[in-house]
Protein backbone atom coordinates (compact mmCIF):
# COMPACT_ATOMS: atom_id res chain seq x y z
CA UNK A 1 0.00 0.00 0.00
CA UNK A 2 2.62 2.33 1.06
CA UNK A 3 5.08 1.54 -2.33
CA UNK A 4 1.29 2.60 -4.52
CA UNK A 5 1.36 5.79 -2.29
CA UNK A 6 4.45 6.74 -3.29
CA UNK A 7 4.32 5.66 -7.15
CA UNK A 8 1.05 7.89 -7.12
CA UNK A 9 2.80 10.69 -5.70
CA UNK A 10 5.87 10.40 -8.03
CA UNK A 11 3.39 10.22 -11.13
CA UNK A 12 1.56 13.67 -9.92
CA UNK A 13 4.89 15.12 -9.25
CA UNK A 14 5.74 13.99 -12.83
CA UNK A 15 2.53 15.32 -14.47
CA UNK A 16 3.06 18.59 -12.30
CA UNK A 17 6.28 19.55 -13.64
CA UNK A 18 5.56 18.79 -17.39
CA UNK A 19 2.84 20.90 -17.29
CA UNK A 20 4.83 23.65 -15.34
CA UNK A 21 7.30 22.79 -18.35
CA UNK A 22 4.85 23.37 -21.56
CA UNK A 23 3.55 26.62 -19.61
CA UNK A 24 7.67 28.16 -20.05
CA UNK A 25 7.68 26.86 -23.32
CA UNK A 26 4.64 28.41 -24.16
CA UNK A 27 5.57 31.86 -23.04
CA UNK A 28 8.86 31.86 -24.34
CA UNK A 29 7.43 30.58 -28.06
CA UNK A 30 5.06 33.28 -27.46
CA UNK A 31 7.60 36.12 -26.40
CA UNK A 32 10.06 34.76 -29.45
CA UNK A 33 7.28 35.19 -32.13
CA UNK A 34 5.98 38.46 -30.81
CA UNK A 35 10.13 40.20 -31.36
CA UNK A 36 10.67 38.13 -34.60
CA UNK A 37 7.34 39.51 -35.99
CA UNK A 38 8.83 43.23 -34.99
CA UNK A 39 12.38 42.43 -36.38
CA UNK A 40 10.72 41.26 -39.40
CA UNK A 41 8.37 44.21 -39.67
CA UNK A 42 11.57 46.64 -39.51
CA UNK A 43 13.57 44.53 -42.69
CA UNK A 44 10.27 44.73 -44.81
CA UNK A 45 9.79 48.01 -43.73
CA UNK A 46 13.32 49.56 -44.42
CA UNK A 47 13.98 46.98 -47.03
CA UNK A 48 17.00 45.07 -45.29
CA UNK A 49 17.31 41.53 -44.12
CA UNK A 50 15.15 40.76 -41.32
CA UNK A 51 18.63 39.20 -40.36
CA UNK A 52 20.44 42.53 -40.12
CA UNK A 53 18.27 43.41 -37.94
CA UNK A 54 18.30 40.96 -35.54
CA UNK A 55 22.55 41.02 -35.81
CA UNK A 56 22.50 44.94 -34.57
CA UNK A 57 20.16 43.68 -32.15
CA UNK A 58 22.13 41.18 -30.52
CA UNK A 59 25.92 42.37 -31.09
CA UNK A 60 25.08 46.07 -30.93
CA UNK A 61 23.40 45.86 -27.92
CA UNK A 62 20.52 48.48 -29.73
CA UNK A 63 17.04 48.31 -27.65
CA UNK A 64 14.22 46.70 -29.71
CA UNK A 65 12.15 49.81 -29.52
CA UNK A 66 15.35 51.67 -31.12
CA UNK A 67 15.98 49.49 -34.07
CA UNK A 68 13.94 51.51 -36.31
CA UNK A 69 15.40 54.60 -35.49
CA UNK A 70 19.31 53.33 -36.43
CA UNK A 71 17.24 52.40 -40.18
CA UNK A 72 15.11 54.90 -40.50
CA UNK A 73 18.33 57.76 -39.41
CA UNK A 74 20.55 54.98 -42.02
CA UNK A 75 18.29 55.56 -44.89
CA UNK A 76 17.96 59.33 -44.58
CA UNK A 77 21.35 60.18 -44.04
CA UNK A 78 22.25 57.34 -46.87
CA UNK A 79 24.90 55.93 -45.00
CA UNK A 80 25.22 52.36 -43.73
CA UNK A 81 23.32 51.40 -40.19
CA UNK A 82 26.91 50.49 -39.08
CA UNK A 83 27.68 54.27 -39.52
CA UNK A 84 24.84 55.24 -37.27
CA UNK A 85 25.49 52.55 -34.53
CA UNK A 86 28.98 53.33 -34.26
CA UNK A 87 27.78 57.31 -33.48
CA UNK A 88 25.54 56.30 -31.30
CA UNK A 89 27.27 53.73 -29.06
CA UNK A 90 31.00 54.27 -29.83
CA UNK A 91 30.74 58.03 -29.64
CA UNK A 92 27.36 58.77 -27.27
CA UNK A 93 25.76 60.43 -29.73
CA UNK A 94 22.09 61.41 -29.06
CA UNK A 95 19.53 60.73 -31.96
CA UNK A 96 18.78 64.45 -32.16
CA UNK A 97 22.48 65.15 -32.07
CA UNK A 98 22.81 62.80 -34.84
CA UNK A 99 20.31 63.98 -36.56
CA UNK A 100 21.92 67.17 -36.96
CA UNK A 101 25.47 65.46 -37.55
CA UNK A 102 24.14 64.64 -41.41
CA UNK A 103 22.13 68.25 -41.53
CA UNK A 104 19.01 66.66 -41.36
CA UNK A 105 16.32 68.31 -39.62
CA UNK A 106 13.28 67.63 -37.23
CA UNK A 107 10.81 67.67 -39.93
CA UNK A 108 11.87 64.21 -41.06
CA UNK A 109 10.31 62.70 -37.69
CA UNK A 110 7.00 64.33 -37.49
CA UNK A 111 3.72 62.66 -39.83
CA UNK A 112 0.81 64.45 -40.10
CA UNK A 113 -1.57 63.92 -37.42
CA UNK A 114 -5.10 65.39 -36.66
CA UNK A 115 -4.81 65.52 -33.05
CA UNK A 116 -1.87 65.29 -30.55
CA UNK A 117 -1.93 62.94 -26.96
CA UNK A 118 0.42 61.85 -25.04
CA UNK A 119 3.74 60.87 -24.86
CA UNK A 120 3.52 63.55 -28.06
CA UNK A 121 2.72 66.34 -27.06
CA UNK A 122 6.16 68.22 -25.89
CA UNK A 123 7.36 67.43 -29.32
CA UNK A 124 4.88 68.09 -31.70
CA UNK A 125 4.34 71.61 -29.53
CA UNK A 126 8.14 72.73 -29.88
CA UNK A 127 7.98 71.51 -34.05
CA UNK A 128 4.77 74.04 -34.61
CA UNK A 129 6.03 76.88 -32.72
CA UNK A 130 9.72 76.47 -34.36
CA UNK A 131 9.61 74.29 -37.34
CA UNK A 132 10.97 77.47 -39.19
CA UNK A 133 14.06 77.52 -36.96
CA UNK A 134 14.61 74.02 -36.54
CA UNK A 135 17.35 74.48 -33.99
CA UNK A 136 14.69 75.37 -31.83
CA UNK A 137 13.32 71.98 -31.82
CA UNK A 138 13.91 70.63 -28.32
CA UNK A 139 13.59 66.77 -29.14
CA UNK A 140 15.32 64.34 -26.76
CA UNK A 141 16.29 60.64 -27.35
CA UNK A 142 12.73 59.53 -26.14
CA UNK A 143 10.92 61.63 -28.85
CA UNK A 144 12.92 60.37 -31.67
CA UNK A 145 11.88 56.57 -30.67
CA UNK A 146 8.01 57.49 -30.07
CA UNK A 147 7.93 59.77 -33.15
CA UNK A 148 9.77 57.02 -35.90
CA UNK A 149 7.86 54.25 -34.30
CA UNK A 150 5.06 56.25 -34.81
CA UNK A 151 5.48 56.28 -38.41
CA UNK A 152 7.10 53.11 -38.68
CA UNK A 153 3.80 50.95 -37.03
CA UNK A 154 1.02 53.15 -38.77
CA UNK A 155 3.25 53.20 -42.56
CA UNK A 156 3.71 49.66 -41.99
CA UNK A 157 0.06 48.46 -41.04
CA UNK A 158 -2.06 51.16 -42.37
CA UNK A 159 -3.39 52.55 -39.06
CA UNK A 160 -4.30 56.00 -38.58
CA UNK A 161 -1.37 57.87 -36.77
CA UNK A 162 -3.64 58.59 -34.00
CA UNK A 163 -4.38 55.08 -33.20
CA UNK A 164 -0.73 54.28 -32.72
CA UNK A 165 -0.51 57.62 -30.57
CA UNK A 166 -3.44 56.70 -28.37
CA UNK A 167 -1.96 52.89 -27.78
CA UNK A 168 1.48 54.40 -26.90
CA UNK A 169 0.00 56.90 -24.88
CA UNK A 170 -1.72 54.02 -22.48
CA UNK A 171 2.04 52.65 -21.93
CA UNK A 172 2.09 50.09 -25.03
CA UNK A 173 5.18 48.34 -26.07
CA UNK A 174 6.13 49.09 -30.20
CA UNK A 175 7.04 45.36 -30.26
CA UNK A 176 3.37 44.23 -28.29
CA UNK A 177 1.35 46.90 -30.65
CA UNK A 178 3.07 45.38 -33.60
CA UNK A 179 2.50 41.84 -33.32
CA UNK A 180 -1.19 42.71 -32.26
CA UNK A 181 -1.46 44.70 -35.53
CA UNK A 182 0.02 40.84 -37.36
CA UNK A 183 -2.91 39.38 -35.21
CA UNK A 184 -5.33 41.52 -37.00
CA UNK A 185 -3.67 41.24 -40.40
CA UNK A 186 -3.61 37.24 -39.79
CA UNK A 187 -7.16 37.13 -38.45
CA UNK A 188 -8.84 39.12 -41.84
CA UNK A 189 -6.80 36.37 -44.54
CA UNK A 190 -4.35 38.90 -45.34
CA UNK A 191 -1.23 37.09 -45.62
CA UNK A 192 0.64 40.38 -47.00
CA UNK A 193 3.03 42.45 -45.39
CA UNK A 194 2.98 45.73 -44.68
CA UNK A 195 1.12 47.66 -47.19
CA UNK A 196 3.39 51.07 -47.24
CA UNK A 197 7.23 50.22 -47.31
CA UNK A 198 9.61 52.66 -45.85
CA UNK A 199 10.87 55.34 -48.76
CA UNK A 200 14.40 56.70 -49.17
CA UNK A 201 12.93 60.32 -49.41
CA UNK A 202 14.44 63.47 -49.04
CA UNK A 203 14.72 65.70 -45.76
CA UNK A 204 11.91 67.45 -45.28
Amino acid sequence: MKKAVIQFAVVLFLMSAASASAQNVSAVVSTTSGHNSFYLAIGDYYRVPESRVVYVRDHCRIRDEELPVVFFLASRAHVDPQVIIDLRMGHRMSWPDITFHYGLTPGIYYVPVKRVGPPYGNAYGHYKKHKKDYRKVVLVDDDVVNLVNLRFMSEYHGKPAEVVMDRRGRGERFVVMNDEFCEEKRAHGDKGKGKVKHKKGKDK
